[in-house]
């Protein structure tokens, strides 16, 4: 296995962490900003550069013991505390020599809305699939400059699809946001925002376009998808009540 002292390179460390939980054969993913540009094509110069300060994963329900043997071995201190009231859906380890930490959901990403995650794991060996990945973005309800670049990086480098391939699924953020009307009104807040910030971006006129027209087709996308019974008897409050969930809320 890896040496068990975590490297000051964050990008290299998160490499680091996934060949070892291959080898130990331990169902973790990267999510977040890592996960956005570990996406970005090989060969290919990210859109927008920007600064990782900590790494964020995922792993299946039933796996956090494991996970904590596993991160323990590659050399993180454990959050002993908060992983014995959380750990059935969130842990926390610290890389104390580098002052950075990761965050480990467990079955689904729970922030301002549940996104299930994990249910498509296995389809990527070292992020979620994009949909998912495009969502824990799109679900953010106080949009800031690093997440917002994060939802540019991931449709200039990838057309939306029907399938997974280095694509965005449509079908699968179409059917997320069907089932859960909360989510669909923070997604389109958030593609009108990103559609929005595009005239003020780095971007050049063709990169514009570019993101502008995936954006676009992503909403027809999850406009055409049937919406469930649930989705249309909470359409009718629309936003007279609060539809998202606040971070400092989530227990």
């Amino acid at each position: 296995m890896s040496s068990p002292t975590p490297d000051a390179d964050i990008l290299a460390e998160a490499n680091r962490l996934l060949e070892a939980a291959r080898e130990a054969d331990v169902p973790v993913r990267l999510i977040g900003g890592i996960a956005v540009r570990m996406h970005v094509p090989c060969g290919q110069t990210p859109v927008f550069e920007r600064e990782y300060k900590d790494i964020d994963l995922v792993t299946l329900k039933g796996k956090s013991r494991v996970v904590g043997e596993f991160m323990a071995s590659m050399g993180y201190t454990a959050d002993r505390m908060f992983n014995a009231t959380n750990g059935a859906r969130r842990l926390l380890f610290y890389d104390e020599p580098n002052s950075r930490q990761v965050d480990v959901f467990v079955g689904s990403f729970d922030m301002c809305h549940d996104i299930p995650i994990t249910e498509r794991i296995s389809l990527a060996t070292h992020g979620i699939p994009l949909a998912e990945l495009l969502l824990t973005k799109m679900q953010i309800v106080e949009l800031n400059a690093k997440d917002q670049a994060d939802i540019v990086t991931m449709l200039y480098h990838h057309d939306i699809a029907d399938h997974d391939v280095e694509r965005i699924n449509g079908d699968r953020v179409a059917e997320l946001c069907a089932a859960d009307w909360g989510l669909w009104r923070t997604t389109k807040m958030n593609i009108e925002r990103t559609a929005a910030g595009l005239d003020h971006s780095a971007l050049d006129t063709e990169g514009r376009a570019l993101v502008r027209e995936r954006l676009d087709r992503l909403w027809e996308r999850i406009e055409a998808e049937p919406k469930s019974a649930k989705w249309r008897l909470r359409n009718r409050v629309g936003d007279k009540k609060r539809w998202y969930v606040r971070p400092d809320e989530v227990e």
